[in-house]
């Protein structure tokens, strides 16, 4: 997939190319990349771990190799030649009945160009409380394009194979525990030149106040990269902030604009997976480069953040996820690890220990699409 639209940061141009820049330069020096690697017992390398805690957030590189990744960019282009022809429309540009158009969940997430349709807003629980800036969108520019597709596994093969990646699965159960649990899924389309920004924020609405809280109550995303990303179109992380709440407005306030300082991008390759702490401040700025990002997104969540617990009605309806609820999202886990051991015959799936002695109860057929259909009704949002 190629785009060439690019636009600059009017009077902020410079400014942002000197934060990029200096960004850059601290992400490639800080020591939380490389690949997935085990120690002599099979267990995630500790080092790996020690990163993660430190920083809130680690680049694995090299995670997907050349097949996958271009089953994926086929597929996620796919999804976005079906999305509706314009938001709200029912067909795509070829007249087909649009991506989403059978489900009940909101899926398709919509924004204008270049634009912060979140910062300074009550939007999701007010988690966004600092405005971004906008840059001025190129002549001809649609009035929306398409953000982000939710409850994606649904929608792609490809992406539910790689939902169960089996080192993608072992770094989940290493940060989490063997028995976490799914959050939710979806795949961001940051376009070259049009794709808006997502403000400052912190993930985490519902534990900050937990008597057990620490750096991991949260939860944390995975983000696959199809086709890399830099400084102009990726995320960045404030590294450590995932520890306690933060003031964002005030560090926005301080800053004299949304360039917080010490954050830093994340720098991928195509085919590297990155995994972010959720309760780490993170956000995007608008998307001004000519080269897109396409990130599939998956996360997971410890059990014992989500028994019994009341969900934020962010990414679901609002419920008490309990022991049943828990267990028709994780099927899901199941479908994906079979899907992948079909696909893959030649790689160890991973074993997930809450359905280890059930996984030939969830072979992915027909039966499991239609289960599926929907699924991300029963999103784990905290």
């Amino acid at each position: 997939m190629s785009e060439a639209i690019q636009v600059d940061y009017g009077p902020h141009e410079a400014a942002m190319q000197a934060y990029r820049e200096a960004g850059t330069r601290v992400a490639m020096a800080t020591p939380n990349r490389g690949p997935v690697t085990y120690d002599a017992s099979g267990r995630v390398s500790q080092a790996i771990l020690d990163a993660y805690w430190k920083y809130g957030f680690y680049v694995f590189t090299g995670v997907i190799g050349e097949q996958e990744l271009a089953e994926l960019r086929s597929e996620t282009s796919a999804m976005l030649a079906n999305a509706p022809a314009h938001k709200g429309a029912a067909t795509d540009a070829q007249g087909r009945p649009a991506l989403g158009a059978a489900q009940q969940a909101r899926n398709l997430i919509w924004v204008r160009p270049l634009s912060d349709p979140s910062g300074g807003t009550a939007a999701a629980g007010g988690r966004h409380p600092a405005k971004m800036y906008e840059p001025t969108a190129p002549d001809g520019a649609p009035e929306h394009v398409l953000q982000l597709v939710l409850g994606s596994l649904q929608y792609s093969d490809a992406c539910l194979r790689l939902y169960g990646h089996p080192d993608m699965l072992a770094v989940a159960a290493a940060v989490n525990g063997e028995d976490f649990t799914p959050f939710n899924e979806g795949v961001w389309y940051k376009h070259a030149g049009l794709g808006g920004s997502v403000a400052w924020h912190q993930d985490g609405t519902m534990k900050w106040d937990a008597p057990d809280f620490d750096g991991g109550t949260h939860g944390f995303n995975f983000m696959a990269q199809l086709y890399g990303c830099d400084a102009a179109n990726g995320l960045w992380v404030v590294p450590g902030t995932h520890e306690g709440r933060a003031d964002i407005k005030a560090m926005c306030d301080a800053a004299g604009s949304d360039r917080i300082p010490g954050a830093i991008p994340m720098i991928c390759e195509p085919g590297d997976v990155a995994i972010c702490n959720r309760q780490a401040v993170h956000g995007s700025f608008a998307n001004t480069s000519p080269n897109i990002r396409v990130t599939v997104n998956f996360g997971f969540n410890r059990r014992a953040s989500v028994l019994n617990a009341e969900g934020n009605g962010i990414h679901s309806p609002r419920a008490v996820y309990d022991e049943a609820r828990i267990a028709r999202r994780s099927a899901v886990i199941a479908y994906a690890i079979n899907a992948r051991k079909a696909h893959f015959p030649d790689e160890q799936p991973y074993c997930y220990q809450p359905l280890a002695e059930e996984m030939d109860q969830y072979p992915f057929d027909d039966r499991a699409r239609q289960e599926m259909n929907d699924y991300n009704l029963l999103d784990l949002g905290i």
